[in-house]
């Protein structure tokens, strides 16, 4: 059997340039900053610039607004290799494509070129404010709300859970616009962070993630044009759904990295560490965890990768797809991290070492853009409708 009948198994000869390309920028100028970010719980913009400087910040735009115009596989190995280095910088290039993904699937022409150029520039960050104090799961349950006033709309209300809340320029908003239509009343726009009457809350006091800012942003009479809306009126809901179908997949490549990152610092440890008289590494309870690590860490990047394919393709079953690369992914690489923990055993535990890093940083991901409880819903609902 010709072994280019294989390939469907390997990644395209430009997708691993991207990774060695990734992996450069991350030893050398990601990666130092990791632990620092962690313990002050402050933005990595020493790490922000390196991507930026290397167009990784926000690949995924496309080229006729300046951007790099990666595909979707090619940006889930951006993000899977920043995570590996500092899960915290990952969520810059993830976070982008959460906050700018509707703008492309539903934006008119002239909000795209008004604000996704800038952000491909490494002008501007992109938040994605969805979920409210009392609006978590249920997000239609949403209570801001914007009123028609002219040619203007007026936000008012709370957003919790916004990641780089404070340091993103421009934030996707999704707010009420008849009351009477539940998830058919929301509507979508673009709000600045200049905007008269939004301001933010106290960043967060996280587990994990630390270095990238999750604050409430409040909206109190914003007072926005109406071409800022996303898509038409009432078509919000629909929008920030199929965004997450695209983006969970960018989350599972987060946990993907954090995973690596992980299972390659517990690898050398364990080959190293000497104890009986000889490396660790040679006993075979050690070699166990490895080798299930290793199995796992594979599954999830496969399961990934196939569901990169199929966001680029826009597949009818991305939806099941997106969400089951999330949920095996981050469950995954909670799995992995702490092995990585045990693995170190007393020096796992310690800030000395990253892995216990690592382990925090991995929670996040079974939680953020839809529980894996919610991925399991999602999942059963598209298995029932076959």
């Amino acid at each position: 059997m010709a072994a280019e009948q294989f390939d469907a198994y390997r990644l395209p000869e430009e997708h691993e340039a991207i990774r060695e390309a990734v992996r450069d920028v991350c030893t050398a100028k990601v990666a130092p900053h990791a632990a620092e970010a962690d313990e002050t719980g402050e933005f990595p913009k020493a790490s922000y610039d390196a991507l930026r400087a290397a167009d990784f910040h926000a690949p995924h735009i496309p080229v006729e607004y300046g951007g790099a115009g990666a595909d979707a596989l090619a940006t889930a190995i951006v993000i899977e290799e920043v995570a590996r280095a500092c899960a915290a910088s990952s969520l810059i290039p993830a976070v982008n494509k959460l906050g700018t993904m509707p703008l492309i699937l539903a934006g008119s022409e002239e909000l795209k070129r008004t604000y996704l150029t800038p952000v491909a520039a490494g002008d501007a960050m992109f938040s994605y404010c969805l979920s409210e104090p009392e609006a978590g799961s249920d997000a239609a349950s949403m209570t801001t709300k914007a009123v028609r006033d002219g040619d203007h709309w007026v936000l008012n209300g709370v957003k919790r859970w916004i990641t780089n809340a404070g340091v993103s320029e421009y934030y996707t908003v999704f707010a009420v616009t008849d009351p009477t239509a539940r998830s058919k009343g929301i509507s979508a726009f673009v709000v600045e962070k200049s905007d008269p009457g939004i301001s933010f809350g106290a960043p967060e006091k996280k587990l994990g993630i630390k270095g990238s800012p999750t604050r409430e942003v409040y909206f109190d009479n914003v007072r926005i044009p109406a071409d800022r809306m996303i898509g038409a009126e009432g078509t919000g809901f629909a929008t920030a759904m199929r965004t997450l179908d695209h983006t969970r997949v960018t989350i599972a490549a987060q946990a993907v990295g954090i995973a690596q990152g992980a299972l390659d610092y517990a690898k050398g440890y364990v080959q190293e560490r000497k104890q009986f008289g000889k490396p660790v590494a040679d006993f075979q309870g050690i070699q166990f965890m490895l080798a299930d690590m290793g199995m796992k860490l594979e599954a999830a990047r496969q399961l990934t990768y196939a569901a990169a394919g199929k966001s680029e393709r826009g597949d009818a079953d991305l939806t099941y797809f997106g969400a089951a690369a999330k949920c095996f992914a981050s469950d995954a690489a909670m799995e992995i991290t702490t092995d990585a923990v045990q693995l170190l055993g007393g020096y796992g535990y310690t800030r000395d070492y990253p892995v216990e890093r690592m382990m925090r940083d991995a929670k996040i991901t079974q939680i953020y853009e839809g529980t894996n409880q919610v991925q399991r819903i999602v999942m059963a609902r598209q298995l029932l409708k076959r």
